[in-house]
């Protein structure tokens, strides 16, 4: 995650440069490759490598993609393209703990990396004949005259500093969820697995309603959805039956869906013409979050229990939620100020 995060930081200017689409195909064949040669490690310092060379490509996929979305459509329709996205997004990973859960149950762990990399081989060749090479949008690769230029968005650094939470909350929790719910139910990886995997369906449910719920719910909307959240962390650290666990997971993936889609909206409204960089900064700090929410979290878990780390984080997510409102209304309320006058000129 640590390697994910901070090579996001020369995608982004590589992606405004060179164009979306090459960087998302190099990384993606990347991606591929070091996935395989992981069914390979040898040892601990090997497979540490291999999935560092991993995230380093990965670095290129995901946030480049977003980069892409964002381009592709305007302000109206941007936040629920983007939501579609994460949900499929986080979908994936917790269906990848699902899947990657029964290969290691009935097979190896080895496995689990050498089908992933052929899988991933297999979408890399699909993407590189289907989708459409976009137009670089910057002339001159300028990496630090970009991070300068949004650096100095004051607005935009507070976006990007709760993204920071929302890696250190979801990420840097969701690492130990399998652990705990193992402890708590006896149940093997398999099952566990396949639990983890409502964590990714209320991604996608989030993904899909956003906007109307947002429409609805106008000025509360992420209120709420820290409020969801708040109350299903404390489900997954309070109960014990495995049914409950799994609402609780849906609950924690649907809040939040909700809040961080929104801030990657917002985000990228900052800085419409940079959205390469706006996607690097936004990955950096939801992955360095995730780092250290995992490392913050694991020392949590060894002074207490797995459990505690949900109601830890529990109340990062209501703050989270409280935040995100105060700042997205503010842009909301500046952004409106401006068409207001510029309707009067």
């Amino acid at each position: 995650m640590m390697a994910f995060g901070l090579f996001t930081i020369l995608f982004g200017p590589l992606a405004d440069r060179f164009g979306k689409v090459r960087i998302i195909n190099i990384a993606a064949i990347g991606t591929a490759i070091f996935s395989m040669l992981g069914a390979l490690a040898f040892n601990l310092p090997s497979l540490i490598f291999f999935r560092t060379m991993n995230g380093i490509f990965g670095a290129g996929i995901i946030p480049v993609t977003l980069a892409l979305v964002g381009e592709l459509y305007d302000e109206k329709h941007r936040q629920k393209a983007l939501g579609k996205v994460l949900g499929i997004t986080f979908l994936g990973g917790a269906m990848a703990t699902a899947i990657g859960g029964t290969i290691s149950y009935f097979g190896s762990w080895r496995l689990v990396y050498l089908i992933y990399g052929i899988g991933e081989f297999l979408l890399a060749i699909v993407i590189m004949k289907v989708l459409k090479k976009d137009q670089p949008v910057v002339k001159k690769l300028q990496i630090f005259s970009s991070y300068k230029k949004a650096f100095e968005n004051k607005s935009f650094i507070q976006i990007t500093s709760v993204v920071f939470l929302s890696g250190f909350t979801v990420l840097g929790s969701f690492t130990y969820a399998g652990i705990s719910i193992m402890e708590k139910t006896g149940y093997n990886i398999f099952i566990v697995g396949l639990v983890l995997s409502f964590f990714g369906i209320g991604t996608v449910v989030g993904g899909r309603f956003v906007q109307s719920l947002r429409k609805n719910l106008k000025k509360n909307f992420l209120i709420v959805s820290g409020i969801i959240g708040f109350i299903s962390l404390n489900i997954m650290a309070l109960s014990s039956n495995i049914f409950i666990i799994g609402i609780g997971l849906f609950g924690f993936g649907l809040a939040y869906m909700l809040i961080h889609s929104t801030l990657v909206a917002t985000a990228q409204e900052k800085l419409p013409k940079m959205k390469g960089t706006v996607m690097s900064l936004v990955s950096l700090n939801l992955f360095l979050g995730a780092a250290v929410g995992t490392q913050v979290n694991g020392y949590f878990m060894e002074i207490y229990s797995t459990s505690a780390i949900f109601s830890l984080v529990s109340f990062v997510m209501l703050g989270m939620g409280i935040l995100s409102s105060v700042l997205v209304l503010k842009y909301e309320k500046q952004k409106r100020k401006i068409a207001f006058d510029n309707l009067n000129i």
